[in-house]
């Protein structure tokens, strides 16, 4: 017997949720690509991403997903040989540093762990160490959707800062864009990519990319550019140019009314809407854990991010039947564990398109399954999640979830 019926609910990492609105929006003829209507739609996409970016930089965007993303950064910035210092927090970083080394990039990994931060004095020391500044480029993620960890990127670029060395600063938002603050100009970032299929609530196939004018300038003599992804081929004067060729004129549209939306709300609402919501995931998952089975993979709270967490289950249970349960018989998919935490744990997606009824459906059904499975687990989270919601969200609150 179940109870599903009726739409599946996501609440994975990415594809997230899409609006009706956002749906609707690509529910059209497609446009004429040569026209003025459609010049204006690209202008104004490239100014509302310097926006979401916060950044007076240049902005591109490509048909492509986060991994096309990472090659636009990659060769547009690097030549064959360049040594890129991978900063480790999860899956995704490393992921970007393994596209580098593919490419022909000397990758250096600093070493961390799936269950905690970058450490900004780690970064410091690392670089100061590196007299003969032979480290080109740094990469990290805000979020990393694998481990659940957020990192303090305004924190590790007063660390680059502190130890006086030229390597661009490249940081990975795919996961947070939207949906927790970032400030590239006043956080001293040089090159930030991102993914329209998480925080901006729109179908995968959109990559974007800001470049600040030092990345610009390192551009000009990089070895790996290639035409697609070349950031001066996309300046031509032809708009054609823009995509390399013909534009993806649906998702576009798409972009723009997820954009609208998000401004609609204001960007601090919508931070301040991730963030309670969040924090209610992490009230009910805080009195599962009493049960001794379940956990936090991040272990210091302040590391956890607003988008996405990542639950890991012990004491021999799998936490596939969790998933099976979730998504069989309540039509809930959550996130599985990936990389190292394959079979090890759990993710719950609180990112993009989400209020409280999607949330608090989402913990409904993981407590159910908890119960039907037997697994071991401390009662009264959605209780917990509750409370924090009407403490945080009174009548008068302009924020609305």
């Amino acid at each position: 017997m179940t109870v599903r019926a009726g739409r599946e609910f996501l609440a994975i990492p990415g594809p997230t949720t899409m609006p009706d609105e956002v749906l609707q929006a690509m529910h059209r003829p497609a446009l004429d690509i040569y026209s003025d209507q459609m010049i204006n739609l690209t202008d104004s996409l490239m100014a509302d991403l310097g926006k979401l970016f916060a950044t007076k930089g240049k902005t591109y965007i490509y048909i492509a997903n986060g991994h096309g993303a990472w090659e636009a950064v990659l060769s547009n910035v690097l030549s064959r040989g360049d040594k890129l210092l991978v900063l480790e927090s999860g899956r995704f970083a490393i992921g970007w540093g393994a596209a580098a080394r593919m490419m022909g990039a000397d990758v250096e990994v600093l070493n961390g762990d799936w269950r905690r931060a970058v450490r900004p004095a780690e970064v410091e020391a690392r670089l100061r160490a590196d007299k003969e500044h032979s480290i080109k480029a740094i990469v990290v993620t805000q979020v990393d959707t694998a481990s659940g960890v957020f990192n303090d990127i305004e924190a590790i670029g007063m660390a680059i800062k502190a130890a006086d060395h030229p390597a661009l600063y490249m940081v990975d938002t795919v996961a947070s864009l939207g949906c927790m603050p970032y400030e590239m100009d006043k956080w001293g970032v040089d090159v930030t990519m991102s993914g329209s299929q998480k925080g901006l609530m729109t179908p995968p196939g959109l990559g974007f990319v800001a470049a600040n004018d030092r990345a610009l300038a390192v551009h000009k003599t990089a070895g790996l550019r290639t035409p697609y992804w070349d950031w001066s081929e996309r300046e031509g004067e032809e708009h054609y140019r823009k995509y390399a060729g013909t534009a993806p004129v649906h998702l576009l549209f798409a972009l723009r009314k997820a954009i609208d939306m998000l401004f609609e709300e204001g960007l601090e609402n919508a931070y301040r809407r991730h963030e309670l919501l969040a924090e209610a995931v992490r009230r009910a998952v805080a009195v599962w854990a009493e049960g001794q089975v379940l956990s936090f993979n991040i272990q210091e709270a302040a590391e956890r991010s607003n988008t996405v967490t990542t639950v890991l289950m012990g004491g021999k249970q799998d936490p596939a039947a969790l998933y099976r349960y979730c998504k069989e018989h309540c039509g809930v998919i959550l996130g599985a564990g990936i990389g190292d935490l394959t079979g090890k744990a759990f993710r719950i997606a609180h990112m993009g398109h989400v209020n409280a009824p999607m949330v608090l459906g989402t913990l409904g059904v993981i407590e159910v399954a908890l119960a039907a499975l037997k697994i071991p687990h401390g009662r009264g989270g959605i209780d917990a999640a509750v409370q924090w919601l009407g403490e945080k969200v009174s009548p008068s609150s302009e924020t609305q979830l």
